[in-house]
């Protein structure tokens, strides 16, 4: 790990601590993201994407051993985490030791297992999941690259990371699928 990296993981890291969003990359789109136990900062999210907080954000961990922290996990995640070839958000239930208003009304949560090198770093040394939601108004494209993004979402944030900002490949956002107590798989994106 490069010195630079280092150094950028250590400032979103403080931003982080002291309740501010940042925008970083992840292992899908670049993201605004917070401390997912802080309602006050992902209450801040939902203004800067101007998004009801009846429509809910996904967090990012950065172990599947840490998912039963946060929601029940029903035995066919492990299979689809163990087997999928792409990024993949599951939808959980029985969400819990989240900022209130992160839980879906049905007391969901998505989750998403990040491999990407800065955002996997990030969590592990935050010891929190992060919130990780695309850096757009809702509505508006997802910014597939940094230069994508609106200059009014950079100037919204507390921290805009500096790594992997020159990339020239775009990510695509991740498949979605809900999962229900009794085994249930519902795909909501492919």
């Amino acid at each position: 790990m490069t010195e630079k990296l280092k150094e950028e993981l250590r400032k979103a890291q403080e931003v982080l601590k002291k309740g501010g969003v940042i925008l970083y990359p992840t292992d899908t789109v670049w993201g605004l993201g917070c401390d997912a136990t802080n309602a006050d900062a992902v209450k801040r999210i939902y203004g800067i994407k101007q998004r009801e907080e009846s429509k809910s954000l996904l967090i990012l961990l950065d172990d599947i051993g840490k998912i039963a922290s946060y929601a029940e996990v029903p035995e066919v995640a492990y299979q689809l985490l163990e087997t999928a070839d792409a990024p993949l958000t599951i939808i959980y239930p029985n969400a819990r030791g989240l900022a209130p208003n992160l839980i879906g009304a049905d007391k969901t949560i998505g989750i998403r297992i990040t491999q990407e090198e800065f955002s996997k770093s990030l969590i592990y040394r935050f010891h929190k999941p992060i919130v990780s939601t695309s850096a757009n108004v809702s509505g508006q494209p997802a910014p597939a690259l940094y230069s994508e993004i609106r200059d009014e979402i950079k100037a919204s944030v507390d921290y805009v990371v500096d790594y992997r900002r020159e990339e020239r490949e775009a990510h695509k956002p991740s498949g979605i699928i809900k999962l229900g107590l009794r085994g249930e798989v519902q795909i909501i994106r492919k």
